[in-house]
């Protein structure tokens, strides 16, 4: 009788059935790993803008605000991680198709398509009820219907021409209100158009990054994301510069509707307006050359963007100081 063949793995002999059962713990064990690289932790600063309520209305100093934001920071992050979880398992195979989006773990088949489903189902119940029991009703509300409209965007909306714009904008936009409302802020009309027009900006500047990126992969651009191609660069290079004016026109009011300080000093709010012009305009060289598909990278790792920001950030503490 034939003597049973073994599998070297490692230089050491092994019954066959050991090499299933070894990818199998591999696959378990890298399970947290891919999860967590699925949730996109670089985007993570994104879910930040639930400051902008509470900067735009200087009650970021109180010690119960705090608590408040850093609970509605983590509730939104895990909100997004949920859509994120479920939006690759959806495109696990157009992912295929992308030069960088196949790398990722649902896509490369390190995660399976279930357990993604399984986490982002999980994180999407849990984020809204914990809303309603540390934050209040309105809070829980925001994002439910944050939910509810992120996974519309990925079973439906993402194949409608614009309103795939006006969802993802909108997301951004649902960011900067949660903030005022854990800490029930009346939003200014002025705040709410520049965080909208100024997500905008960033969102066609994203398409247009992604479709010139795409143009030279042979017509992949369709596979990766249906409507990439029915765009043209003409009309997104539109989108983002009306959207870029019309943000810097909405803070240039808010900014000039506040006025100066009533003891006299300096207008800082109207000074700003010169850091938030630069910041766009800043913005605006990454997206007129289709740099700007990963928005955080330009955010995080342009040094030029981050001293504007740091000095938008000196003329606003002013601002709200009074000094």
């Amino acid at each position: 009788m034939a003597e049973p063949t073994s599998v070297v793995l490692d230089d050491v002999p092994l019954p066959p059935r050991a090499v299933p059962a070894a990818g199998m713990l591999r696959t378990v064990a890298g399970l947290p790993g891919g999860l967590v690289r699925t949730a996109r932790p670089r985007q993570w600063v994104k879910n930040g803008l639930v400051l902008a309520a509470p900067v735009a209305a200087g009650r970021l100093l109180s010690h119960h605000g705090l608590i408040q934001l850093g609970i509605v920071f983590v509730l939104f992050t895990a909100c997004a991680s949920a859509v994120y979880l479920v939006n690759d398992a959806r495109d696990a195979d157009a992912d295929r198709a992308h030069p960088v989006k196949c790398h990722r773990p649902v896509a490369s088949g390190r995660l399976p398509v279930p357990v993604a489903y399984a986490a982002g189902a999980l994180l999407g119940v849990l984020a809204p009820v914990a809303a309603y029991v540390l934050c209040n009703a309105a809070t829980a509300g925001l994002l439910a219907a944050y939910l509810v409209m992120q996974l519309a965007y990925c079973l439906r909306l993402k194949h409608v021409l614009v309103v795939d714009l006006v969802v993802v904008t909108t997301g951004f936009l649902m960011r900067a209100m949660a903030g005022g409302f854990a800490l029930d802020i009346d939003l200014s009309r002025w705040f709410l158009i520049t965080s909208g027009f100024g997500a905008l900006f960033m969102v066609a500047a994203k398409r247009y990054s992604e479709l010139i990126l795409m143009s030279g992969t042979e017509g992949e651009a369709g596979a990766s994301r249906s409507l990439l191609t029915a765009y043209t660069t003409g009309y997104l290079r539109f989108v983002w510069q009306l959207a870029a004016g019309v943000a810097v026109l909405a803070y240039g009011m808010w900014a000039m509707e506040t006025g100066a300080a009533a003891t006299g000093s300096l207008p800082w709010r109207q000074l700003s307006m010169i850091p938030f012009i630069l910041s766009v305009l800043r913005y605006a060289v990454f997206a007129d050359a289709g740099a700007a598909g990963a928005p955080e990278d330009v955010v995080l790792h342009d040094r030029p963007m981050l001293v504007i920001a740091l000095g938008w950030a000196a003329l606003y503490a002013l601002a709200v100081a009074e000094l």
